[in-house]
């Protein structure tokens, strides 16, 4: 018989689509709340805002205490107090969960003991001896926050890190912290594992991230590993399908029978704003309202935490803001800046182009050919804190005639050292070689001006121009 355990999903259904409302209503009504700041100390990309002297409406302005916002690759591009050390409640259940996915197949048998099911506050609903897989456990664990299913996967996961002959580590504070118990051994395996990330003073005591009462041993991390954390944890597509969903169905076996908890996820952002796709939510009266959000944004996976906000609408006002932050400050910069255009044709279409160059033509002396980009109207995003562009052009030893649409070069543009893009140069117009009395006579100038140490040939010349692209830069 299949029982469908769906006692408290009107409740829960009702405060999520309220509390849903309620963001989007002040994501839409209210951007900046009268909570958020921004300071002096902030960092944008290495600088604090004092040191690039921004105004206020070019920073971020949030409420959080500690703060990061890092791009895929790892970028950070805002932070707060990122290296602080302090309390992250539930959204150590990140590292619970990949640290299970790293040691234990999906279908490994997850059995909830007695105290897993007793240890209370952010619960998944779950009895003392229900039965499910690791793949179930996990939406239990990161959807609705479930303290119950933490424990749960720690104690199931850590037997079969022992039986692999894992260390079992030490004490966590808890009821079930025995040395040589699998729950120790899971603890010793997510502090292993923050060392492996680069988390070096981080440091983990339970699978939860419950902080008082029977749970108050020493247990901390930083925004920035939050973020280190979040993006090793988004590289699992089954931790990240699991912390994409708004709800989840779980099926478990109580009592011998197949049965299903609906949940609810404690992440407003999922369907309100476009491109959120997770990650975990936290609070402890000791770490205060936190977030660890995801946004899939065109260009990269955006990763914002906020630790210590005012309460738990603002934390997402907070992440909010770092995203929208993030958008507005995407330039779409035109490669070709030049003010002198020709009109040439090209590709048997004939139009008015940017010149961008004049490179040099070996057979003669004093002749240059304008040159323009293959694609004239090309241009790239850049995140306009990343710094300032920068470009070189490299030009062919072109001998004999020259005909437009010919490549003569190269273009190519970084931002930070890092490639943007690439152009080829490409002639606007034809120009014929020397016929053979003009190469007699350009041979015996270049023969003469050999004795004087003179080289008579043409240079190449960039007319092409840098935009700034940093708001500073572009004020100045």
């Amino acid at each position: 018989m299949t029982c469908n355990l769906s006692d408290n999903v009107s409740a829960k259904g009702a405060r999520f689509f309220a509390g849903a409302l309620a963001l989007m209503l002040a994501v839409a009504l209210c951007p900046g709340t009268a909570w958020a700041d921004v300071r002096s100390s902030d960092v944008i990309t290495g600088a604090t805002v004092e040191m690039r002297g921004l105004p206020e409406d070019e920073c971020p302005s949030i409420d959080a205490e500690y703060a990061c916002l890092m791009a895929e690759d790892g970028t950070v591009l805002f932070e707060r107090k990122a290296d602080e050390q302090v309390p992250i409640a539930s959204i150590t259940k990140v590292m619970t969960a990949l640290v299970a996915l790293e040691n234990a197949p999906l279908d490994t048998r997850v059995e909830v003991s007695r105290y897993a099911a007793s240890v209370g506050e952010s619960t998944a609903g779950l009895q003392a001896g229900d039965v499910m897989t690791l793949d179930q456990a996990l939406s239990a664990l990161l959807v609705p926050s479930g303290n119950d299913a933490a424990v749960a996967i720690a104690e199931s996961v850590g037997g079969v890190l022992l039986q692999n002959g894992a260390a079992a580590g030490g004490a966590d504070g808890s009821a079930n912290s025995d040395e040589g118990t699998p729950f120790a051994a899971f603890v010793n395996a997510m502090n292993e594992k923050a060392q492996q990330l680069g988390m070096t003073e981080s440091v983990f005591a339970n699978p939860h991230g419950l902080d008082m009462g029977d749970f108050s041993d020493e247990m901390h991390c930083s925004a920035r590993d939050v973020a280190l954390l979040c993006q090793a944890a988004m590289k699992n597509e089954t931790f990240r399908t699991a912390v994409d969903q708004a709800t989840a169905n779980v099926a478990v076996t109580r009592n011998g029978s197949p049965a299903t908890i609906t949940l609810q996820s404690t992440d407003l952002l999922l369907g309100v704003y476009e491109g959120a796709c997770g990650i975990k939510t936290g609070y402890t009266s000791a770490a205060g309202p936190c977030f660890a959000g995801a946004c899939q944004k065109p260009d990269t996976l955006l990763l914002g935490i906020v630790l210590d906000s005012a309460s738990e609408e603002q934390r997402f006002d907070d992440v909010v803001n770092l995203y929208d932050w993030y958008s507005s400050h995407i330039v779409s910069y035109t490669l070709a800046q030049s003010n002198t255009t020709t009109t040439a044709t090209l590709s048997g279409e004939t139009a008015t182009v940017p010149v961008v160059a004049y490179a040099p033509l070996a057979a003669w002396i004093d002749k240059t050919v304008p040159v323009t980009f293959a694609d004239p109207a090309a241009a790239v995003d850049v995140f306009a804190f990343d710094g300032e562009i920068e470009q070189t052009f490299t030009f062919d030893d072109i001998e004999g005639e020259v005909t437009a649409g010919q490549v003569v070069g190269q273009a190519i543009f970084y931002q930070n050292g890092e490639l943007l893009a690439k152009q080829d140069l490409i002639a606007c117009e034809s120009v014929p070689a020397p016929d053979f009395f003009e190469g007699l006579g350009i041979w015996f100038q270049r023969f003469i001006a050999g004795f004087t140490g003179t080289t008579l040939e043409a240079s190449a010349s960039v007319i092409n121009q840098i935009k700034p692209v940093t708001p500073a830069a572009a004020a100045a």
